[in-house]
């Protein structure tokens, strides 16, 4: 690592990740170790793992929901 913080990541490595000039990257830790991935696979392994949500079920309508009623308890506590 140099002074600023900066990562060399080798060329073999590169190669194998797919990883080009000027590609975007989103890091982030996982268990202590560093992530590094580009934002396309990320939105891959989320829709994966939405996939088999029925259509018409509202994943949004649910949470908002579930907001309202821990707010309506903590009202009449």
């Amino acid at each position: 690592m140099g002074r600023q913080g900066r990562l060399v990541i080798p060329a073999a490595l590169r190669r194998l990740l797919g990883f080009e000039e000027g590609d975007k990257l989103v890091a982030r830790e996982e268990a202590g170790r560093l992530v590094l991935e580009k934002p396309e696979a990320i939105k891959q392994k989320l829709k994966a793992r939405f996939a088999q949500i029925p259509k018409n079920r509202s994943l949004v309508d649910e949470l908002i929901a579930e907001r309202r009623q821990a707010a309506r308890k903590e009202e009449t506590e």
